[in-house]
C-alpha cells in the first residue's frame, strides 16, 4: 500500500519500522472513530459543494460496511498500512476508485486523530463514569449496612478515637464525587471539536464547521486552528489527571483493607478463594488482589507526569512525539476499567469484624468522648482534657462505649443522602 504522503520515494524500512512503532496496534481501538468522523466529514464536503450527494452515499454506505466488520472485530490493519486514516482511505480508494479519494479533502491527519481520540476519550470518560458510579454505589450500601459497626481510628499510626465502618465506607464513596469533578473537567476538554483545523493552520475551503460539531455530538469547537491542535497532549494530560485521581483513591483503600485483613489488626476477612496461601506457611491468608490493585494504582499516579515529560518544551503544532501518548494512556485506560472491576468483586465478599472494641488496647479510645461528657457538665475543656490525661496516666480511666455523635457527617449522622446527591449533581457535567 503506497504511502498517502508519497512523493515518489519511500522511507528507509528502519526508519519506517521505528516511526510507526506501535501505532497500528493502538489505531486499531480508533477505527469506530475515524469513521464516524469521516461520515461527518462527507455529509459536510457536500454541503460546501465539494462531493455530490450521490458521492456522499456510496462514501458512506462503504464506511458503514467497514463499521460492521469493525463492530464484529474482524477489521485489521493491513502490515503496509501506516495508521487507521490511511488503510481506511486506502479501501474506499480501492473500492471506489476516484470517489474514494476525494474524502480527504478539507482535512489533515492530524484534525483526523484529534477528532478520533477526542471521541475514544469522550467513550472511555463515559465508562470511567459507570464504573465509578458503580463502586460508589456498594460503598454506600456498605456504609449503611455497617454503620453502627464500630471501628478504631488512627492519627499517626497510634489508636486514636471511635470510628465506624459506615464512616469508613462512606468516606471512599465522597472522595469518588471529588474524583468525579476531576472527570468532568476532562469531559469539557474532550467535547470540543477539532475537525478543520487541518494540519493546525485551517483551510481555504469554505469547511462548515459548526455542521461537523453537531454531526458529531461535540458541545462546541475548538475554534482557533492552532489551539485545536494544541490540545494534542493536554486533553490527554487532563484525562490523566483524573485517571490519577481515581487511582489515588483506590491505591488508599487497597492499603486499608492490606492492613485491616492483616492478624495484627483482623478488621476484616475474605472467603479463602479469595486470597492467597504461603509455599511454607500454611496460615497465610495474602491479599493479593488488594496489593496489585495498590501497586497498579501507584503507578496510574505516574501518568501525568509521564504525560507531561514527554510533551514539554514542544512548540505549538503536530509533532510525532504525540504518537507516544497512545502507548501511554490507552493501557492506563483499561488499567483504570480493571481496578474498578477488582475493587467492586473484593467489597461485594468483605466481612466485617463487629467485635472488634472488645479488645483492651481500644479502651483510650473514648478518653476524648469523656473529656466532652465532663465539658457538657460545665467544666472547662483544659481542665477536662487535664482531668482524663491524668486519669489515663494513673491506670484509673474507665469506660462506657456509648457514643452520642450527631453532627453532620459523624458516626450517628452518616449524611449517605447528602453524599448520593452531591455524586448525582457532579455527574450531570457527563452525558
Amino acid at each position: 500500500m503506497a504511502k498517502i504522503w508519497n512523493k515518489g520515494f519511500d522511507a528507509d524500512k528502519s526508519v519506517e519500522n521505528f516511526t510507526v512503532g506501535k501505532d497500528r496496534e493502538f489505531d486499531l481501538r480508533l477505527a469506530k472513530y475515524d469513521i464516524m468522523g469521516s461520515m461527518a466529514h462527507i455529509k459536510m464536503l457536500v454541503k460546501i459543494g465539494l462531493l455530490k450527494k450521490t458521492e456522499e452515499e456510496t462514501l458512506r454506505l462503504e464506511l458503514q460496511k467497514i463499521l460492521a466488520e469493525v463492530e464484529k472485530g474482524n477489521f485489521n490493519l493491513n502490515t503496509d498500512a501506516e495508521d487507521i486514516h490511511s488503510q481506511i482511505e486506502a479501501m474506499l480508494t480501492e473500492t471506489l476508485g476516484e470517489t474514494g479519494k476525494k474524502i480527504h479533502s478539507g482535512r489533515s491527519r492530524n484534525d483526523q486523530v484529534l477528532v478520533d481520540l477526542k471521541l475514544f476519550f469522550k467513550d472511555e470518560i463515559r465508562k470511567i463514569k459507570a464504573d465509578a458510579l458503580q463502586l460508589f454505589d456498594l460503598l454506600q450500601l456498605l456504609s449503611e449496612k455497617h454503620r453502627s459497626v464500630l471501628l478504631p481510628g488512627y492519627t499517626h499510626g497510634q489508636i486514636a478515637m471511635p470510628s465506624s465502618f459506615g464512616l469508613w465506607f462512606g468516606a471512599y464513596a465522597e472522595t469518588l464525587v471529588d474524583d468525579m469533578h476531576t472527570l468532568v473537567s476532562a469531559w469539557r476538554v474532550a467535547n470540543q471539536n477539532p475537525l478543520g483545523s487541518a494540519a493546525g493552520y485551517g483551510s481555504s475551503f469554505p469547511l462548515d464547521r459548526e455542521m461537523t460539531t453537531r454531526e458529531l455530538d461535540f458541545e462546541t469547537l475548538n475554534y482557533n486552528a492552532v489551539a485545536a491542535q494544541m490540545g494534542r497532549g493536554k486533553t490527554e494530560r487532563i484525562l490523566a489527571f483524573s485517571v490519577a485521581s481515581f487511582a489515588s483513591t483506590l491505591n488508599k483503600l487497597a492499603a486499608d483493607n492490606c492492613m485491616y485483613l492483616s492478624g495484627n489488626y483482623g478488621f476484616i476477612s475474605y472467603p479463602d478463594n479469595l486470597t492467597t496461601g504461603s509455599s511454607i506457611m500454611p496460615h497465610k491468608k495474602n491479599p493479593d488482589v488488594w496489593e496489585l490493585i495498590r501497586a497498579h494504582s501507584n503507578r496510574l499516579q505516574s501518568l501525568p507526569n509521564e504525560i507531561a515529560l514527554m510533551t514539554t518544551n514542544l512548540p505549538h503544532g503536530y509533532h510525532r512525539d504525540f504518537q507516544l501518548l497512545k502507548e501511554t494512556l490507552f493501557p492506563a485506560l483499561e488499567a483504570l476499567h480493571t481496578l474498578f472491576e477488582m475493587t467492586h468483586f473484593m467489597l461485594s465478599h468483605i466481612s466485617v469484624n463487629k467485635n472488634i472494641l472488645k479488645d483492651e488496647k481500644y479502651r483510650y479510645l473514648f478518653t476524648v468522648e469523656k473529656v466532652n461528657e465532663l465539658v457538657l457538665q460545665g467544666i472547662p475543656f483544659r481542665e477536662a482534657y487535664k482531668q482524663i490525661g491524668q486519669e489515663v496516666q494513673e491506670g484509673t480511666f474507665a469506660f462506657q462505649p456509648v457514643l452520642n455523635h450527631t453532627h453532620a457527617g459523624s458516626i450517628g449522622n452518616l449524611c449517605t443522602n447528602e453524599i448520593r446527591t452531591k455524586m448525582e449533581n457532579a455527574m450531570k457535567g457527563i452525558c
